[in-house]
């Protein structure tokens, strides 16, 4: 974790706010670029989701009935492979979280931040995942279905549901797009990152600051 992410914070929950400058404001959005850069960090390598019990992703609840049927008849590796494939899909779309996160950071004005960082443990999480949830969903879905192409978890998923309507009896399973199910699910797992990322932030603040922050808040 990042000290001037934690003083920053400790500094704010003391009522301690320093008045309004521009010098401030370069400060907050410093603050909170390092903090929503590091959870896409945590997200956006190899296995950040798939090694991730908290956020990887599973089979959609829909889907159970084809999953119970295909690992009845020995298909269970292939299920696997295709939830491995889902996650492959959610890590390499996560990156393009930073732009996002760092054009709304510059809306960011004044009193937005005091309501931030003094709000709830997760208040931070909350307004991003608010004012940057639909423009992610729309930067996700491209590289998601693209990934899920070149893994072949597209191909994957038509080849698991038509053998399990091959099988005598199955019951008939609700269609899911499964791009629109990888991209919902890869934003939940990077936003409960973000609350993570804050929560930490909020229970162990640190005593020291950069020289841009002492200069800021004249805390230590």
């Amino acid at each position: 974790m990042v000290i001037a992410r934690r003083s920053l914070l400790w500094t704010l929950a003391a009522g301690t706010l320093p008045a309004q400058t521009d010098k401030t404001s370069l400060g907050l959005k410093e603050v909170l670029t390092v903090g929503l850069n590091n959870a896409v960090d945590l997200t956006g390598r190899l296995d950040g989701y798939f090694r991730n019990e908290a956020i990887k992703i599973l089979m959609p609840p829909k889907l159970q009935p084809l999953v119970r049927g295909l690992q009845m008849i020995g298909m269970g590796k292939k299920i696997d492979e295709f939830v491995l494939s889902m996650n492959r899909a959610a890590e390499k779309a996560a990156p393009l979280a930073k732009p996002i996160f760092g054009n709304a950071i510059k809306t960011i004005n004044f009193d937005d931040a005091r309501g931030l960082l003094t709000g709830g443990e997760t208040a931070i999480a909350d307004f991003f995942k608010k004012k940057t949830y639909d423009p992610l969903a729309v930067a996700f879905l491209p590289p998601v279905t693209e990934a899920m192409g070149q893994v072949g978890a597209t191909k994957q998923y038509n080849e698991l549901v038509g053998r399990f309507q091959k099988i005598p009896f199955a019951s008939k399973i609700e269609t899911v797009n499964i791009e629109q199910y990888v991209v919902g699910k890869a934003l939940d797992g990077l936003f409960y990152m973000v609350a993570q990322e804050e929560k930490q932030m909020r229970k162990n603040p640190a005593a020291r600051v950069t020289s841009v922050l002492k200069d800021i808040f004249g805390r230590r």
